[in-house]
């Protein structure tokens, strides 16, 4: 009997693909994916793990010492962690964890079943595979699609990031930007819309980065959104500095290509987009925002944002609740500043905003935001949208729920009206809105 592995996934869109290509990698090499935990018992329970934010590594620190309790039970169980915390923290991590047998970064994935191998047969050995490659991309191999509905799928489309932001560690946790062939993106989403996928997310740190020979971003959308006008495109994450015009001007040809934009800003301030080694202005944000309004009046703007910055003046602060509402984002993931050991920020500023402060700062965001979405939100009632069904809603199985192109949920009956046919997952159905909340819309099926 093959052994059993257990994958489960914190963090951003990439760990969720990454997993994805684990589990694709270890089912080649003869292993068993469990669906869940328990019953199952498996004999490895992998985390593929974030390192963004302080509270995001605590929590993992947390999960992994619930799981103490099953390797009492279970003694054969070992623990592994990938990702980005893995090479942040690498040996660290075991010393301190030391129910944890091994670590893996995100750029050692193909050396997974060998490592699995050395774990189980040498009792109480631990193991750290986490050197970085500046070609790496697993780009030959199709993911398992983990915990997939069968309608939306990631397609990563490069790994890395060269932006060095003060505040960030994912240069050093995914190293340096690298892409994939065109071509095998291509396949991937021609592949998954063959098999019944209607929409594809295609990802990396900076997507306006990917470079291959004769083909950028904008080129490399408009091949994927030319496999088929029924499959949905959309893409994260962008940087403001390189959002072209270009790439604008492909989306509104494509109408398959969804109005939804994630920009973040981090402030509102030039004085810490300086700070923060953003390489951009308030005011070339606020261009790069006229370009999508002027080239896709109907798309949505969605960003990041972090509250208390090295140095952050409630001027700074101020600008950024400014920018909140010239901009008017339909949604925002908004954060404390956590000062992440190894970044530039760690060895050259200091960490002086008080967490109270930190805190009052991002709840003021956090109200102005929920303020501008239920407004914006407010005008859509009474227009039509198509949206595409993903099934059930979670608070009553009479509802079902589907995203419109601008990615905003909608909660809809599952037969119109004034009757027809029932809606059904993966189809697109016509949705007018009736009313909403700050982050849903509410609608009946046309």
């Amino acid at each position: 009997m093959s052994e059993k592995i257990y994958i489960e996934t914190y963090g951003c869109q990439m760990n969720f693909a990454d997993s994805e290509v684990v589990g694709a990698i270890l089912e080649g090499a003869g292993y068993t994916l469990c669906a869940s935990l328990e019953p199952e018992t498996p004999d490895f329970v992998l985390i593929n793990t974030c390192a963004i934010r302080d509270n995001a590594e605590q929590r993992i620190r947390h999960r992994v010492r619930e799981l103490r309790a099953m390797q009492g039970r279970h003694k054969n169980l070992r623990i592994g962690i990938l990702g980005c915390m893995a090479e942040r923290l690498q040996n660290r991590l075991m010393a301190e964890e030391d129910n944890v047998s091994f670590v893996c970064g995100p750029d050692a994935y193909r050396r997974l079943p060998d490592l699995l191998q050395q774990v189980r047969s040498e009792a109480g050995s631990q193991r750290a595979e986490v050197e970085l490659s500046t070609t790496e991309t697993y780009a030959d191999i199709e993911p398992v699609r983990l915990a997939s509905n069968g309608i939306s799928a990631y397609i990563s489309i490069m790994r890395g990031c060269q932006n060095y932001c003060a505040y960030c560690v994912v240069p050093y946790t995914r190293g340096r930007e690298r892409s994939r062939d065109p071509q095998t993106i291509v396949d991937e989403a021609r592949t998954l819309f063959n098999r019944g996928y209607r929409e594809v997310t295609l990802l990396g740190q900076n997507v306006n980065s990917y470079s291959w020979p004769d083909t950028g971003f904008p080129e490399l959308m408009d091949r994927v959104a030319s496999i088929d006008p029924a499959l949905r495109v959309r893409f994260a994450t962008s940087h403001p500095k390189d959002l072209s015009d270009e790439l604008l001007q492909v989306m509104a040809a494509h109408p398959n290509i969804c109005r939804c934009i994630h920009l973040p800003v981090q402030s509102g301030s030039n004085r810490m987009l300086k700070l923060m080694n953003r390489k951009y202005t308030v005011e070339w944000y606020l261009d790069r925002v006229d370009a999508i309004r002027r080239y896709l009046p109907d798309c949505s703007i969605t960003t990041d944002v972090i509250a208390g910055f090295s140095t952050e003046t409630e001027e700074d602060h101020l600008a950024t609740l400014d920018l909140f509402r010239r901009v008017r984002y339909d949604y925002a993931y908004m954060f404390k500043y956590s000062l992440r050991e190894g970044t530039y920020a760690s060895r050259h500023m200091a960490d002086d905003i008080p967490d109270e402060e930190k805190t009052r700062r991002l709840n003021e965001i956090i109200t102005l935001q929920g303020q501008i979405a239920l407004e914006n939100n407010r005008t859509e009632i009474g227009r039509e949208y198509e949206v595409l069904v993903e099934g059930e809603s979670h608070r009553s199985k009479e509802r079902l729920f589907g995203r419109n192109s601008q990615n905003k949920v909608l909660v809809f009956d599952r037969i119109p009206a004034a009757g027809g046919p029932e809606a059904q997952p993966g189809t697109y159905r016509t949705v007018r809105v009736t009313d909403c909340t700050a982050a849903t819309l509410l609608g009946e099926l046309v």
